[in-house]
């Protein structure tokens, strides 16, 4: 049996390879779109709309020195600054928060737990666009509204990081917790010297998916944030899509300078990720 499976991988291997180089095509395509447009002139690029000409010809950086050049206009960087503070922000509340509730569920014994963390699963049934306005009246009740608090706070747990982490800790060896105990170290103490240190994977696969998310939040600083200081870059590159007309130059510019940091933080901790979500697919007990 285990001969026949390992055949059968050796002959569909070049197939799924030649099927994963396909699908990487298509998902780098509008990429490539956004960069070579980043680097037309205006009229070069509704010429090659017509044409589907992809390289750029004149290349130019004009679009990019029209962004960076008007600051009281466009505060690309001011922008930028914010994206930063609120997503890495709200990636270290997220990992605090959601490594104590997971180890909660995962190591402790209380009643109701696996009911209450059944309900906590069932919660993740709820569009996120759903809790927009009852969060927006409370941050304007708390006098959070275009502050970063408002962009932080209300995004600092979430109930996927509880699972995946959850998933995690449950699988460690309950041994080592016992060792840990029997040498004086209480529940934080377990949590901080055991369960952390064994985790690693699975708070940098939490942490990048948090960190784009943030990045990429649309909704959230929209409507929480008023003052053109405190808008992000995803809003930032709303602003040159008018009413009547687009300004796809710049706002491709823009969209690529956004899409630097999130590309280098993939490539930076893409093993942790894979090895993360492979191991917290294991069922705890």
């Amino acid at each position: 049996m285990l001969r026949n499976i390992t055949q059968f991988r050796k002959e569909w291997q070049p197939g799924l390879r030649l099927l994963m180089f396909v699908g990487t095509v298509l998902f780098l395509i509008p990429v490539l779109w956004m960069l070579s447009t980043a680097l037309k002139t205006p009229e070069t690029i509704v010429r090659d709309l017509a044409s589907l000409r992809w390289l750029p010809r004149p290349m130019t950086l004009q679009n990019f020195q029209y962004i960076l050049g008007k600051a009281e206009e466009f505060p690309v960087w001011r922008w930028t600054a914010n994206s930063v503070f609120i997503s890495l922000a709200t990636t270290a509340l997220v990992l605090i928060v959601d490594a104590l509730a997971a180890f909660s569920y995962a190591r402790l014994k209380w009643k109701g737990r696996d009911t209450v963390f059944a309900v906590l699963l069932a919660t993740m049934l709820v569009p996120g666009q759903a809790l927009l306005i009852p969060a927006y009246l409370l941050i304007r009740s708390l006098g959070w509204f275009d502050s970063y608090a408002a962009l932080i706070v209300p995004a600092g747990a979430g109930t996927f990081g509880v699972f995946l982490l959850r998933q995690f800790f449950a699988a460690i060896p309950i041994e080592l917790e016992e060792a840990a105990r029997m040498d004086g170290c209480g529940p934080l103490g377990i949590l901080r010297h055991v369960i952390l240190p064994l985790s690693l994977p699975a708070f940098a696969a939490l942490g990048i998916f948090t960190f784009i998310a943030t990045w990429n939040a649309f909704e959230g600083p929209l409507l929480f944030t008023d003052s053109l200081e405190m808008r992000t870059l995803p809003i930032g590159i709303s602003i040159f899509q008018g009413r009547y007309n687009t300004e796809y130059g710049p706002m491709m510019a823009a969209a690529s300078l956004a899409a630097v940091p999130v590309i280098i933080a993939f490539l930076l901790f893409q093993r942790h990720i894979i090895r993360g979500i492979s191991l917290t697919g294991i069922a705890g007990r």
